[in-house]
């Protein structure tokens, strides 16, 4: 298996679990986080190898990350395993898929590549490479059916882990917030130090924007890493607003999501978590002008958060590199969280995709890989 990120962590440590009640006796090893060591992984290289974003950030790590993908074709190819189930990061995992498959070994590829927003073109390199695709998402298997690749709805997994209703009370109270003052915010700037030198700053001057709005208000920055709660520490000490009332936790993001009253998060898996949530929510991201550029040219929707993506339309406002200013995120924030027609709009929308999306994600994938293993 090959996963990176913590998204990518997540959903291989459950494929895990749900394979080992079939197969106890199961090995698993490869590239994997610490979700899937506990799970019983063994990772040859760690995910954070693959936790890179956007065309400028990975060419400074390319000549690492090529080394270990030949290091770890010419070693599986070795050890042959009876599947290899790459986790998302398709960029890395394609290329290893389609080689390991020539080789005879057999290929899933677990989260579909986003051929419905851009790079379209990579259906029939994806078709070449796997046994067997696992979507996420209902509207991804008919784009693969088209083209001959055997694909599997499983749902996501966020969907099965999530109670319907909200959690807001119960994370309060878990986080010690069960007094919170209204409003409070969650800020999710992002998982990867290179994420935060594009958002951090813009984060902080939104968050002091809402105070003067808001002066009760109080915010949340759930940050995963040291090197990103570092950062933004020291992006605080810059904006003079280490005393501003900002909370910064290691991790528990979840928490964060469910106990504020509206959240600004940076487009990727949170926003699907926002949307689970309930959480009313703005989306928002940044990237060197470069990556931009040539994301903006291949992009096919007008759209780049999930839930919009399940929509098919704007439910969730998004303002993407020039537009994410202080003051559009500020303005659309605050308007959040004083329109209750808008908030139960949004959580009825919310509960419909929950709905959608659980499926008993784990089993239906094991039960997929395991349809290809030998008898």
């Amino acid at each position: 298996m090959v996963a990176g990120e913590a998204s990518g962590d997540l959903l291989a440590a459950h494929l895990i679990e749900a394979l080992k009640r079939r197969l106890p006796s199961a090995e698993f090893y490869g590239i994997g986080g610490p979700k899937m060591q506990r799970a019983g992984f063994t990772a040859w290289w760690p995910a954070e190898l693959l936790a890179v974003r956007g065309y400028a950030e990975v060419l400074k790590h390319y000549r690492e990350i090529t080394s270990v993908r030949r290091a770890l074709l010419k070693r599986l190819k070795a050890k042959r395993p009876d599947v290899f189930i790459g986790v998302d990061a398709p960029d890395f995992n394609l290329w290893l898929e389609r080689r390991l498959k020539r080789a005879g070994i057999p290929t899933v590829h677990y989260v579909s590549p986003s051929v419905w927003a851009w790079r379209g073109g990579r259906i029939k390199k994806i078709a070449r490479a796997v046994d067997r695709l696992l979507a996420l998402f209902p509207f991804e298997p008919p784009l693969y059916e088209k083209v001959g690749v055997s694909v599997a709805y499983v749902g996501h997994p966020l969907a099965d882990l999530f109670p319907l209703e909200s959690l807001r009370n119960v994370a309060r109270e878990r986080l010690g917030l069960a007094q919170a003052a209204f409003p409070l915010f969650a800020l999710l700037p992002g998982s990867r130090v290179s994420e935060l030198e594009y958002h951090a700053a813009t984060f902080i001057r939104t968050a002091g924007l809402l105070l003067e709005r808001f002066p009760s208000a109080s915010f949340l920055v759930p940050l995963v890493t040291r090197e990103t709660r570092l950062k933004f520490e020291t992006e605080l000490w810059q904006q003079n607003a280490q005393d501003w009332p900002i909370r910064i936790l290691f991790g528990h993001a979840q928490d964060a999501l469910a106990a504020c009253d509206a959240a600004l998060v940076a487009s990727g898996t949170a926003t699907l978590e926002a949307a689970l949530l309930k959480t009313p929510h703005v989306i928002t991201y940044r990237m060197s002008p470069w990556s931009w550029r040539l994301m903006k040219r291949m992009r096919y929707q007008p759209w780049v958060g999930l839930p919009n993506i399940l929509a098919g339309r704007f439910v969730v406002p998004e303002f993407l590199q020039e537009e994410a200013t202080p003051e559009n995120l500020a303005q659309a924030l605050g308007n959040l969280v004083v329109d209750a027609e808008v908030k139960a709009r949004l959580a009825n929308l919310f509960t419909a995709m929950h709905r959608e999306l659980r499926q008993n994600t784990a089993e239906k994938a094991a039960a997929a890989v395991l349809a290809l293993l030998p008898a």
